[in-house]
């Protein structure tokens, strides 16, 4: 056993230098966004393979109320009534990731949820071939195209926008300079083929992929219809391709400044089950909040939103980050349009502006204090009638409430700092407080909110 941990030791230490091509995986992975494109002049003398891990603990202390009415379900439970959430540890988080070296420029990439909130067994999140050279074609052109460009095909995280570079993804959570991702958390795996395009600054991504978090070769019943009208087919059923495009320009234009501008399409005109706004299956980094239940399986999205375009998708994202000295800004725009499987209004829009500055200090920028900003709005669709109510309690009164299409949004302000005890550990706090607008009173988020501070240790290798 001991010669084998030593071997695997030696491996992974011999391997370092041949994995360039991937995002590292502590601190020096920090704004890193597509794979850069390095050739580490390192000859190919057989397959090697490279380990690495993500590891979060989390400790919160958060609080949450809201004014919705009373909704029993058949279980006769309240469905509207927030759990009671006290200060105390989160569920441990872990992603272990492995590397492996096939020949000169190609190389495979997996990486395995090991812990987290939706699942309580290891399993893997995807997994994909990356393409820096091609040299079983030998063909001098296409060995000159692959000097400026990356492909990769396999199940892999969609090159969507930029925010997904600077998210928590279960215990990888060294990226983020805050606690949580995103309020509308634009993040997927699926199936299909990426090529990367980089050139004096310059960047072009196009992708195709399935549209679904996993393969699927059966449509859906085609016999979906509207709840109100049983007759009315709704959606076919069919799986569509989605079409993923990103342009942008990154630059060091000196020692002090760096600018990165971006800005990408998301296309898909019908899917059986789209899970672009709700593909995470680790879960968020706010415990309990918002929800009648208490933390697990069944529900681990607290504190995000959705607004349920599962069948037709089109999505557009606009990405700045400027980097001055130890000062950062990153901003992402976001204008989405969409519908679910049983929606026979059209298409519905929502929007998304998310800013952070991050202020990083120290000898080795170890330090850091943020502030970030993240609202959402949202076009939803009240499918009945909803009667008027009286003052209960301590709700007040509520005017009837039509069917039809309304508007809700929702509102954070987090503020945030860090330490790099080393550049594979280190800590995080956050204080956020979160504001629930326009929801009707049937919905537990009607005049909801939450705030309080969240602690995390994370270390990554």
């Amino acid at each position: 056993m001991k010669k084998f941990f030593t071997t695997l030791a030696v491996v992974s230490i011999a391997s370092t230098t041949l994995f360039a091509q991937f995002r590292p995986t502590d601190k020096t992975g920090i704004n890193v966004f597509e794979t850069p494109k390095e050739d580490t002049k390192v000859e190919f003398n057989g397959v090697k393979v490279d380990f690495g891990g993500g590891f979060t603990q989390g400790f919160q202390a958060l609080s949450h109320s809201n004014k919705a009415v009373q909704s029993i379900n058949a279980d006769g439970v309240d469905v509207n009534r927030l759990i009671p959430i006290r200060p105390g540890f989160n569920l441990a988080s872990a992603n272990l990731m492995i590397n492996t070296h096939l020949a000169d420029g190609v190389a495979l990439k997996m990486e395995l949820y090991l812990a987290s909130r939706h699942h309580n067994e290891t399993w893997v999140k995807g997994g994909y071939m990356q393409f820096d050279k091609i040299p079983f074609l030998d063909i001098d052109f296409l060995d000159n195209i692959m000097e400026y460009t990356t492909l990769k095909v396999g199940q892999m995280e969609v090159n969507y926008g930029d925010a997904h570079f600077r998210r928590t993804d279960g215990g990888n959570a060294i990226y983020n300079p805050f606690v949580e991702n995103n309020i509308i958390d634009a993040f997927a795996t699926e199936i299909g083929v990426e090529a990367d395009i980089q050139r004096n600054g310059f960047i072009g991504v196009l992708s195709v992929t399935n549209g679904l978090l996993k393969g699927n070769v059966v449509d859906l019943d085609p016999t979906y219809a509207d709840p109100d009208n049983k007759s009315t087919i709704i959606s076919k059923g069919k799986n569509n391709p989605t079409l993923i495009v990103k342009l942008g320009y990154d630059k060091q234009l000196n020692d002090q400044l760096r600018l990165r501008a971006t800005g990408s399409v998301y296309h898909n005109p019908g899917a059986a089950d789209n899970t672009l706004l709700a593909g995470d299956r680790t879960g968020s980094n706010y415990f309990g909040v918002m929800h009648f239940a208490a933390p697990g399986t069944s529900y681990f999205t607290n504190g995000r939103f959705t607004p349920g375009f599962t069948d037709k998708i089109t999505g557009l994202m606009g990405n700045l980050f400027v980097k001055y000295n130890g000062l950062e800004w990153f901003t992402t725009i976001e204008s989405l349009s969409g519908r679910s499987r049983v929606e026979s209004t059209g298409t519905r829009n929502a929007t998304q502006i998310a800013t952070d500055l991050v202020y990083r200090f120290g000898k080795n920028e170890d330090f850091w204090i943020g502030a970030k900003y993240n609202r959402v709005g949202s076009e939803m669709y009240q499918p009945t009638d909803l009667p008027a109510l009286g003052a209960s309690g301590d709700l007040p009164a509520f005017d009837a409430v039509q069917k039809g299409m309304y508007d809700i949004n929702i509102d954070r302000l987090a503020f945030s700092a860090g330490w790099f005890m080393t550049k594979n550990v280190m800590t995080k706090l956050e204080y956020v407080t979160q504001k629930y607008d326009g929801f009707k009173y049937n919905s537990i988020f009607s005049q909801g909110e939450f705030n309080g501070l969240v602690l995390q240790a994370v270390v990554g290798f």
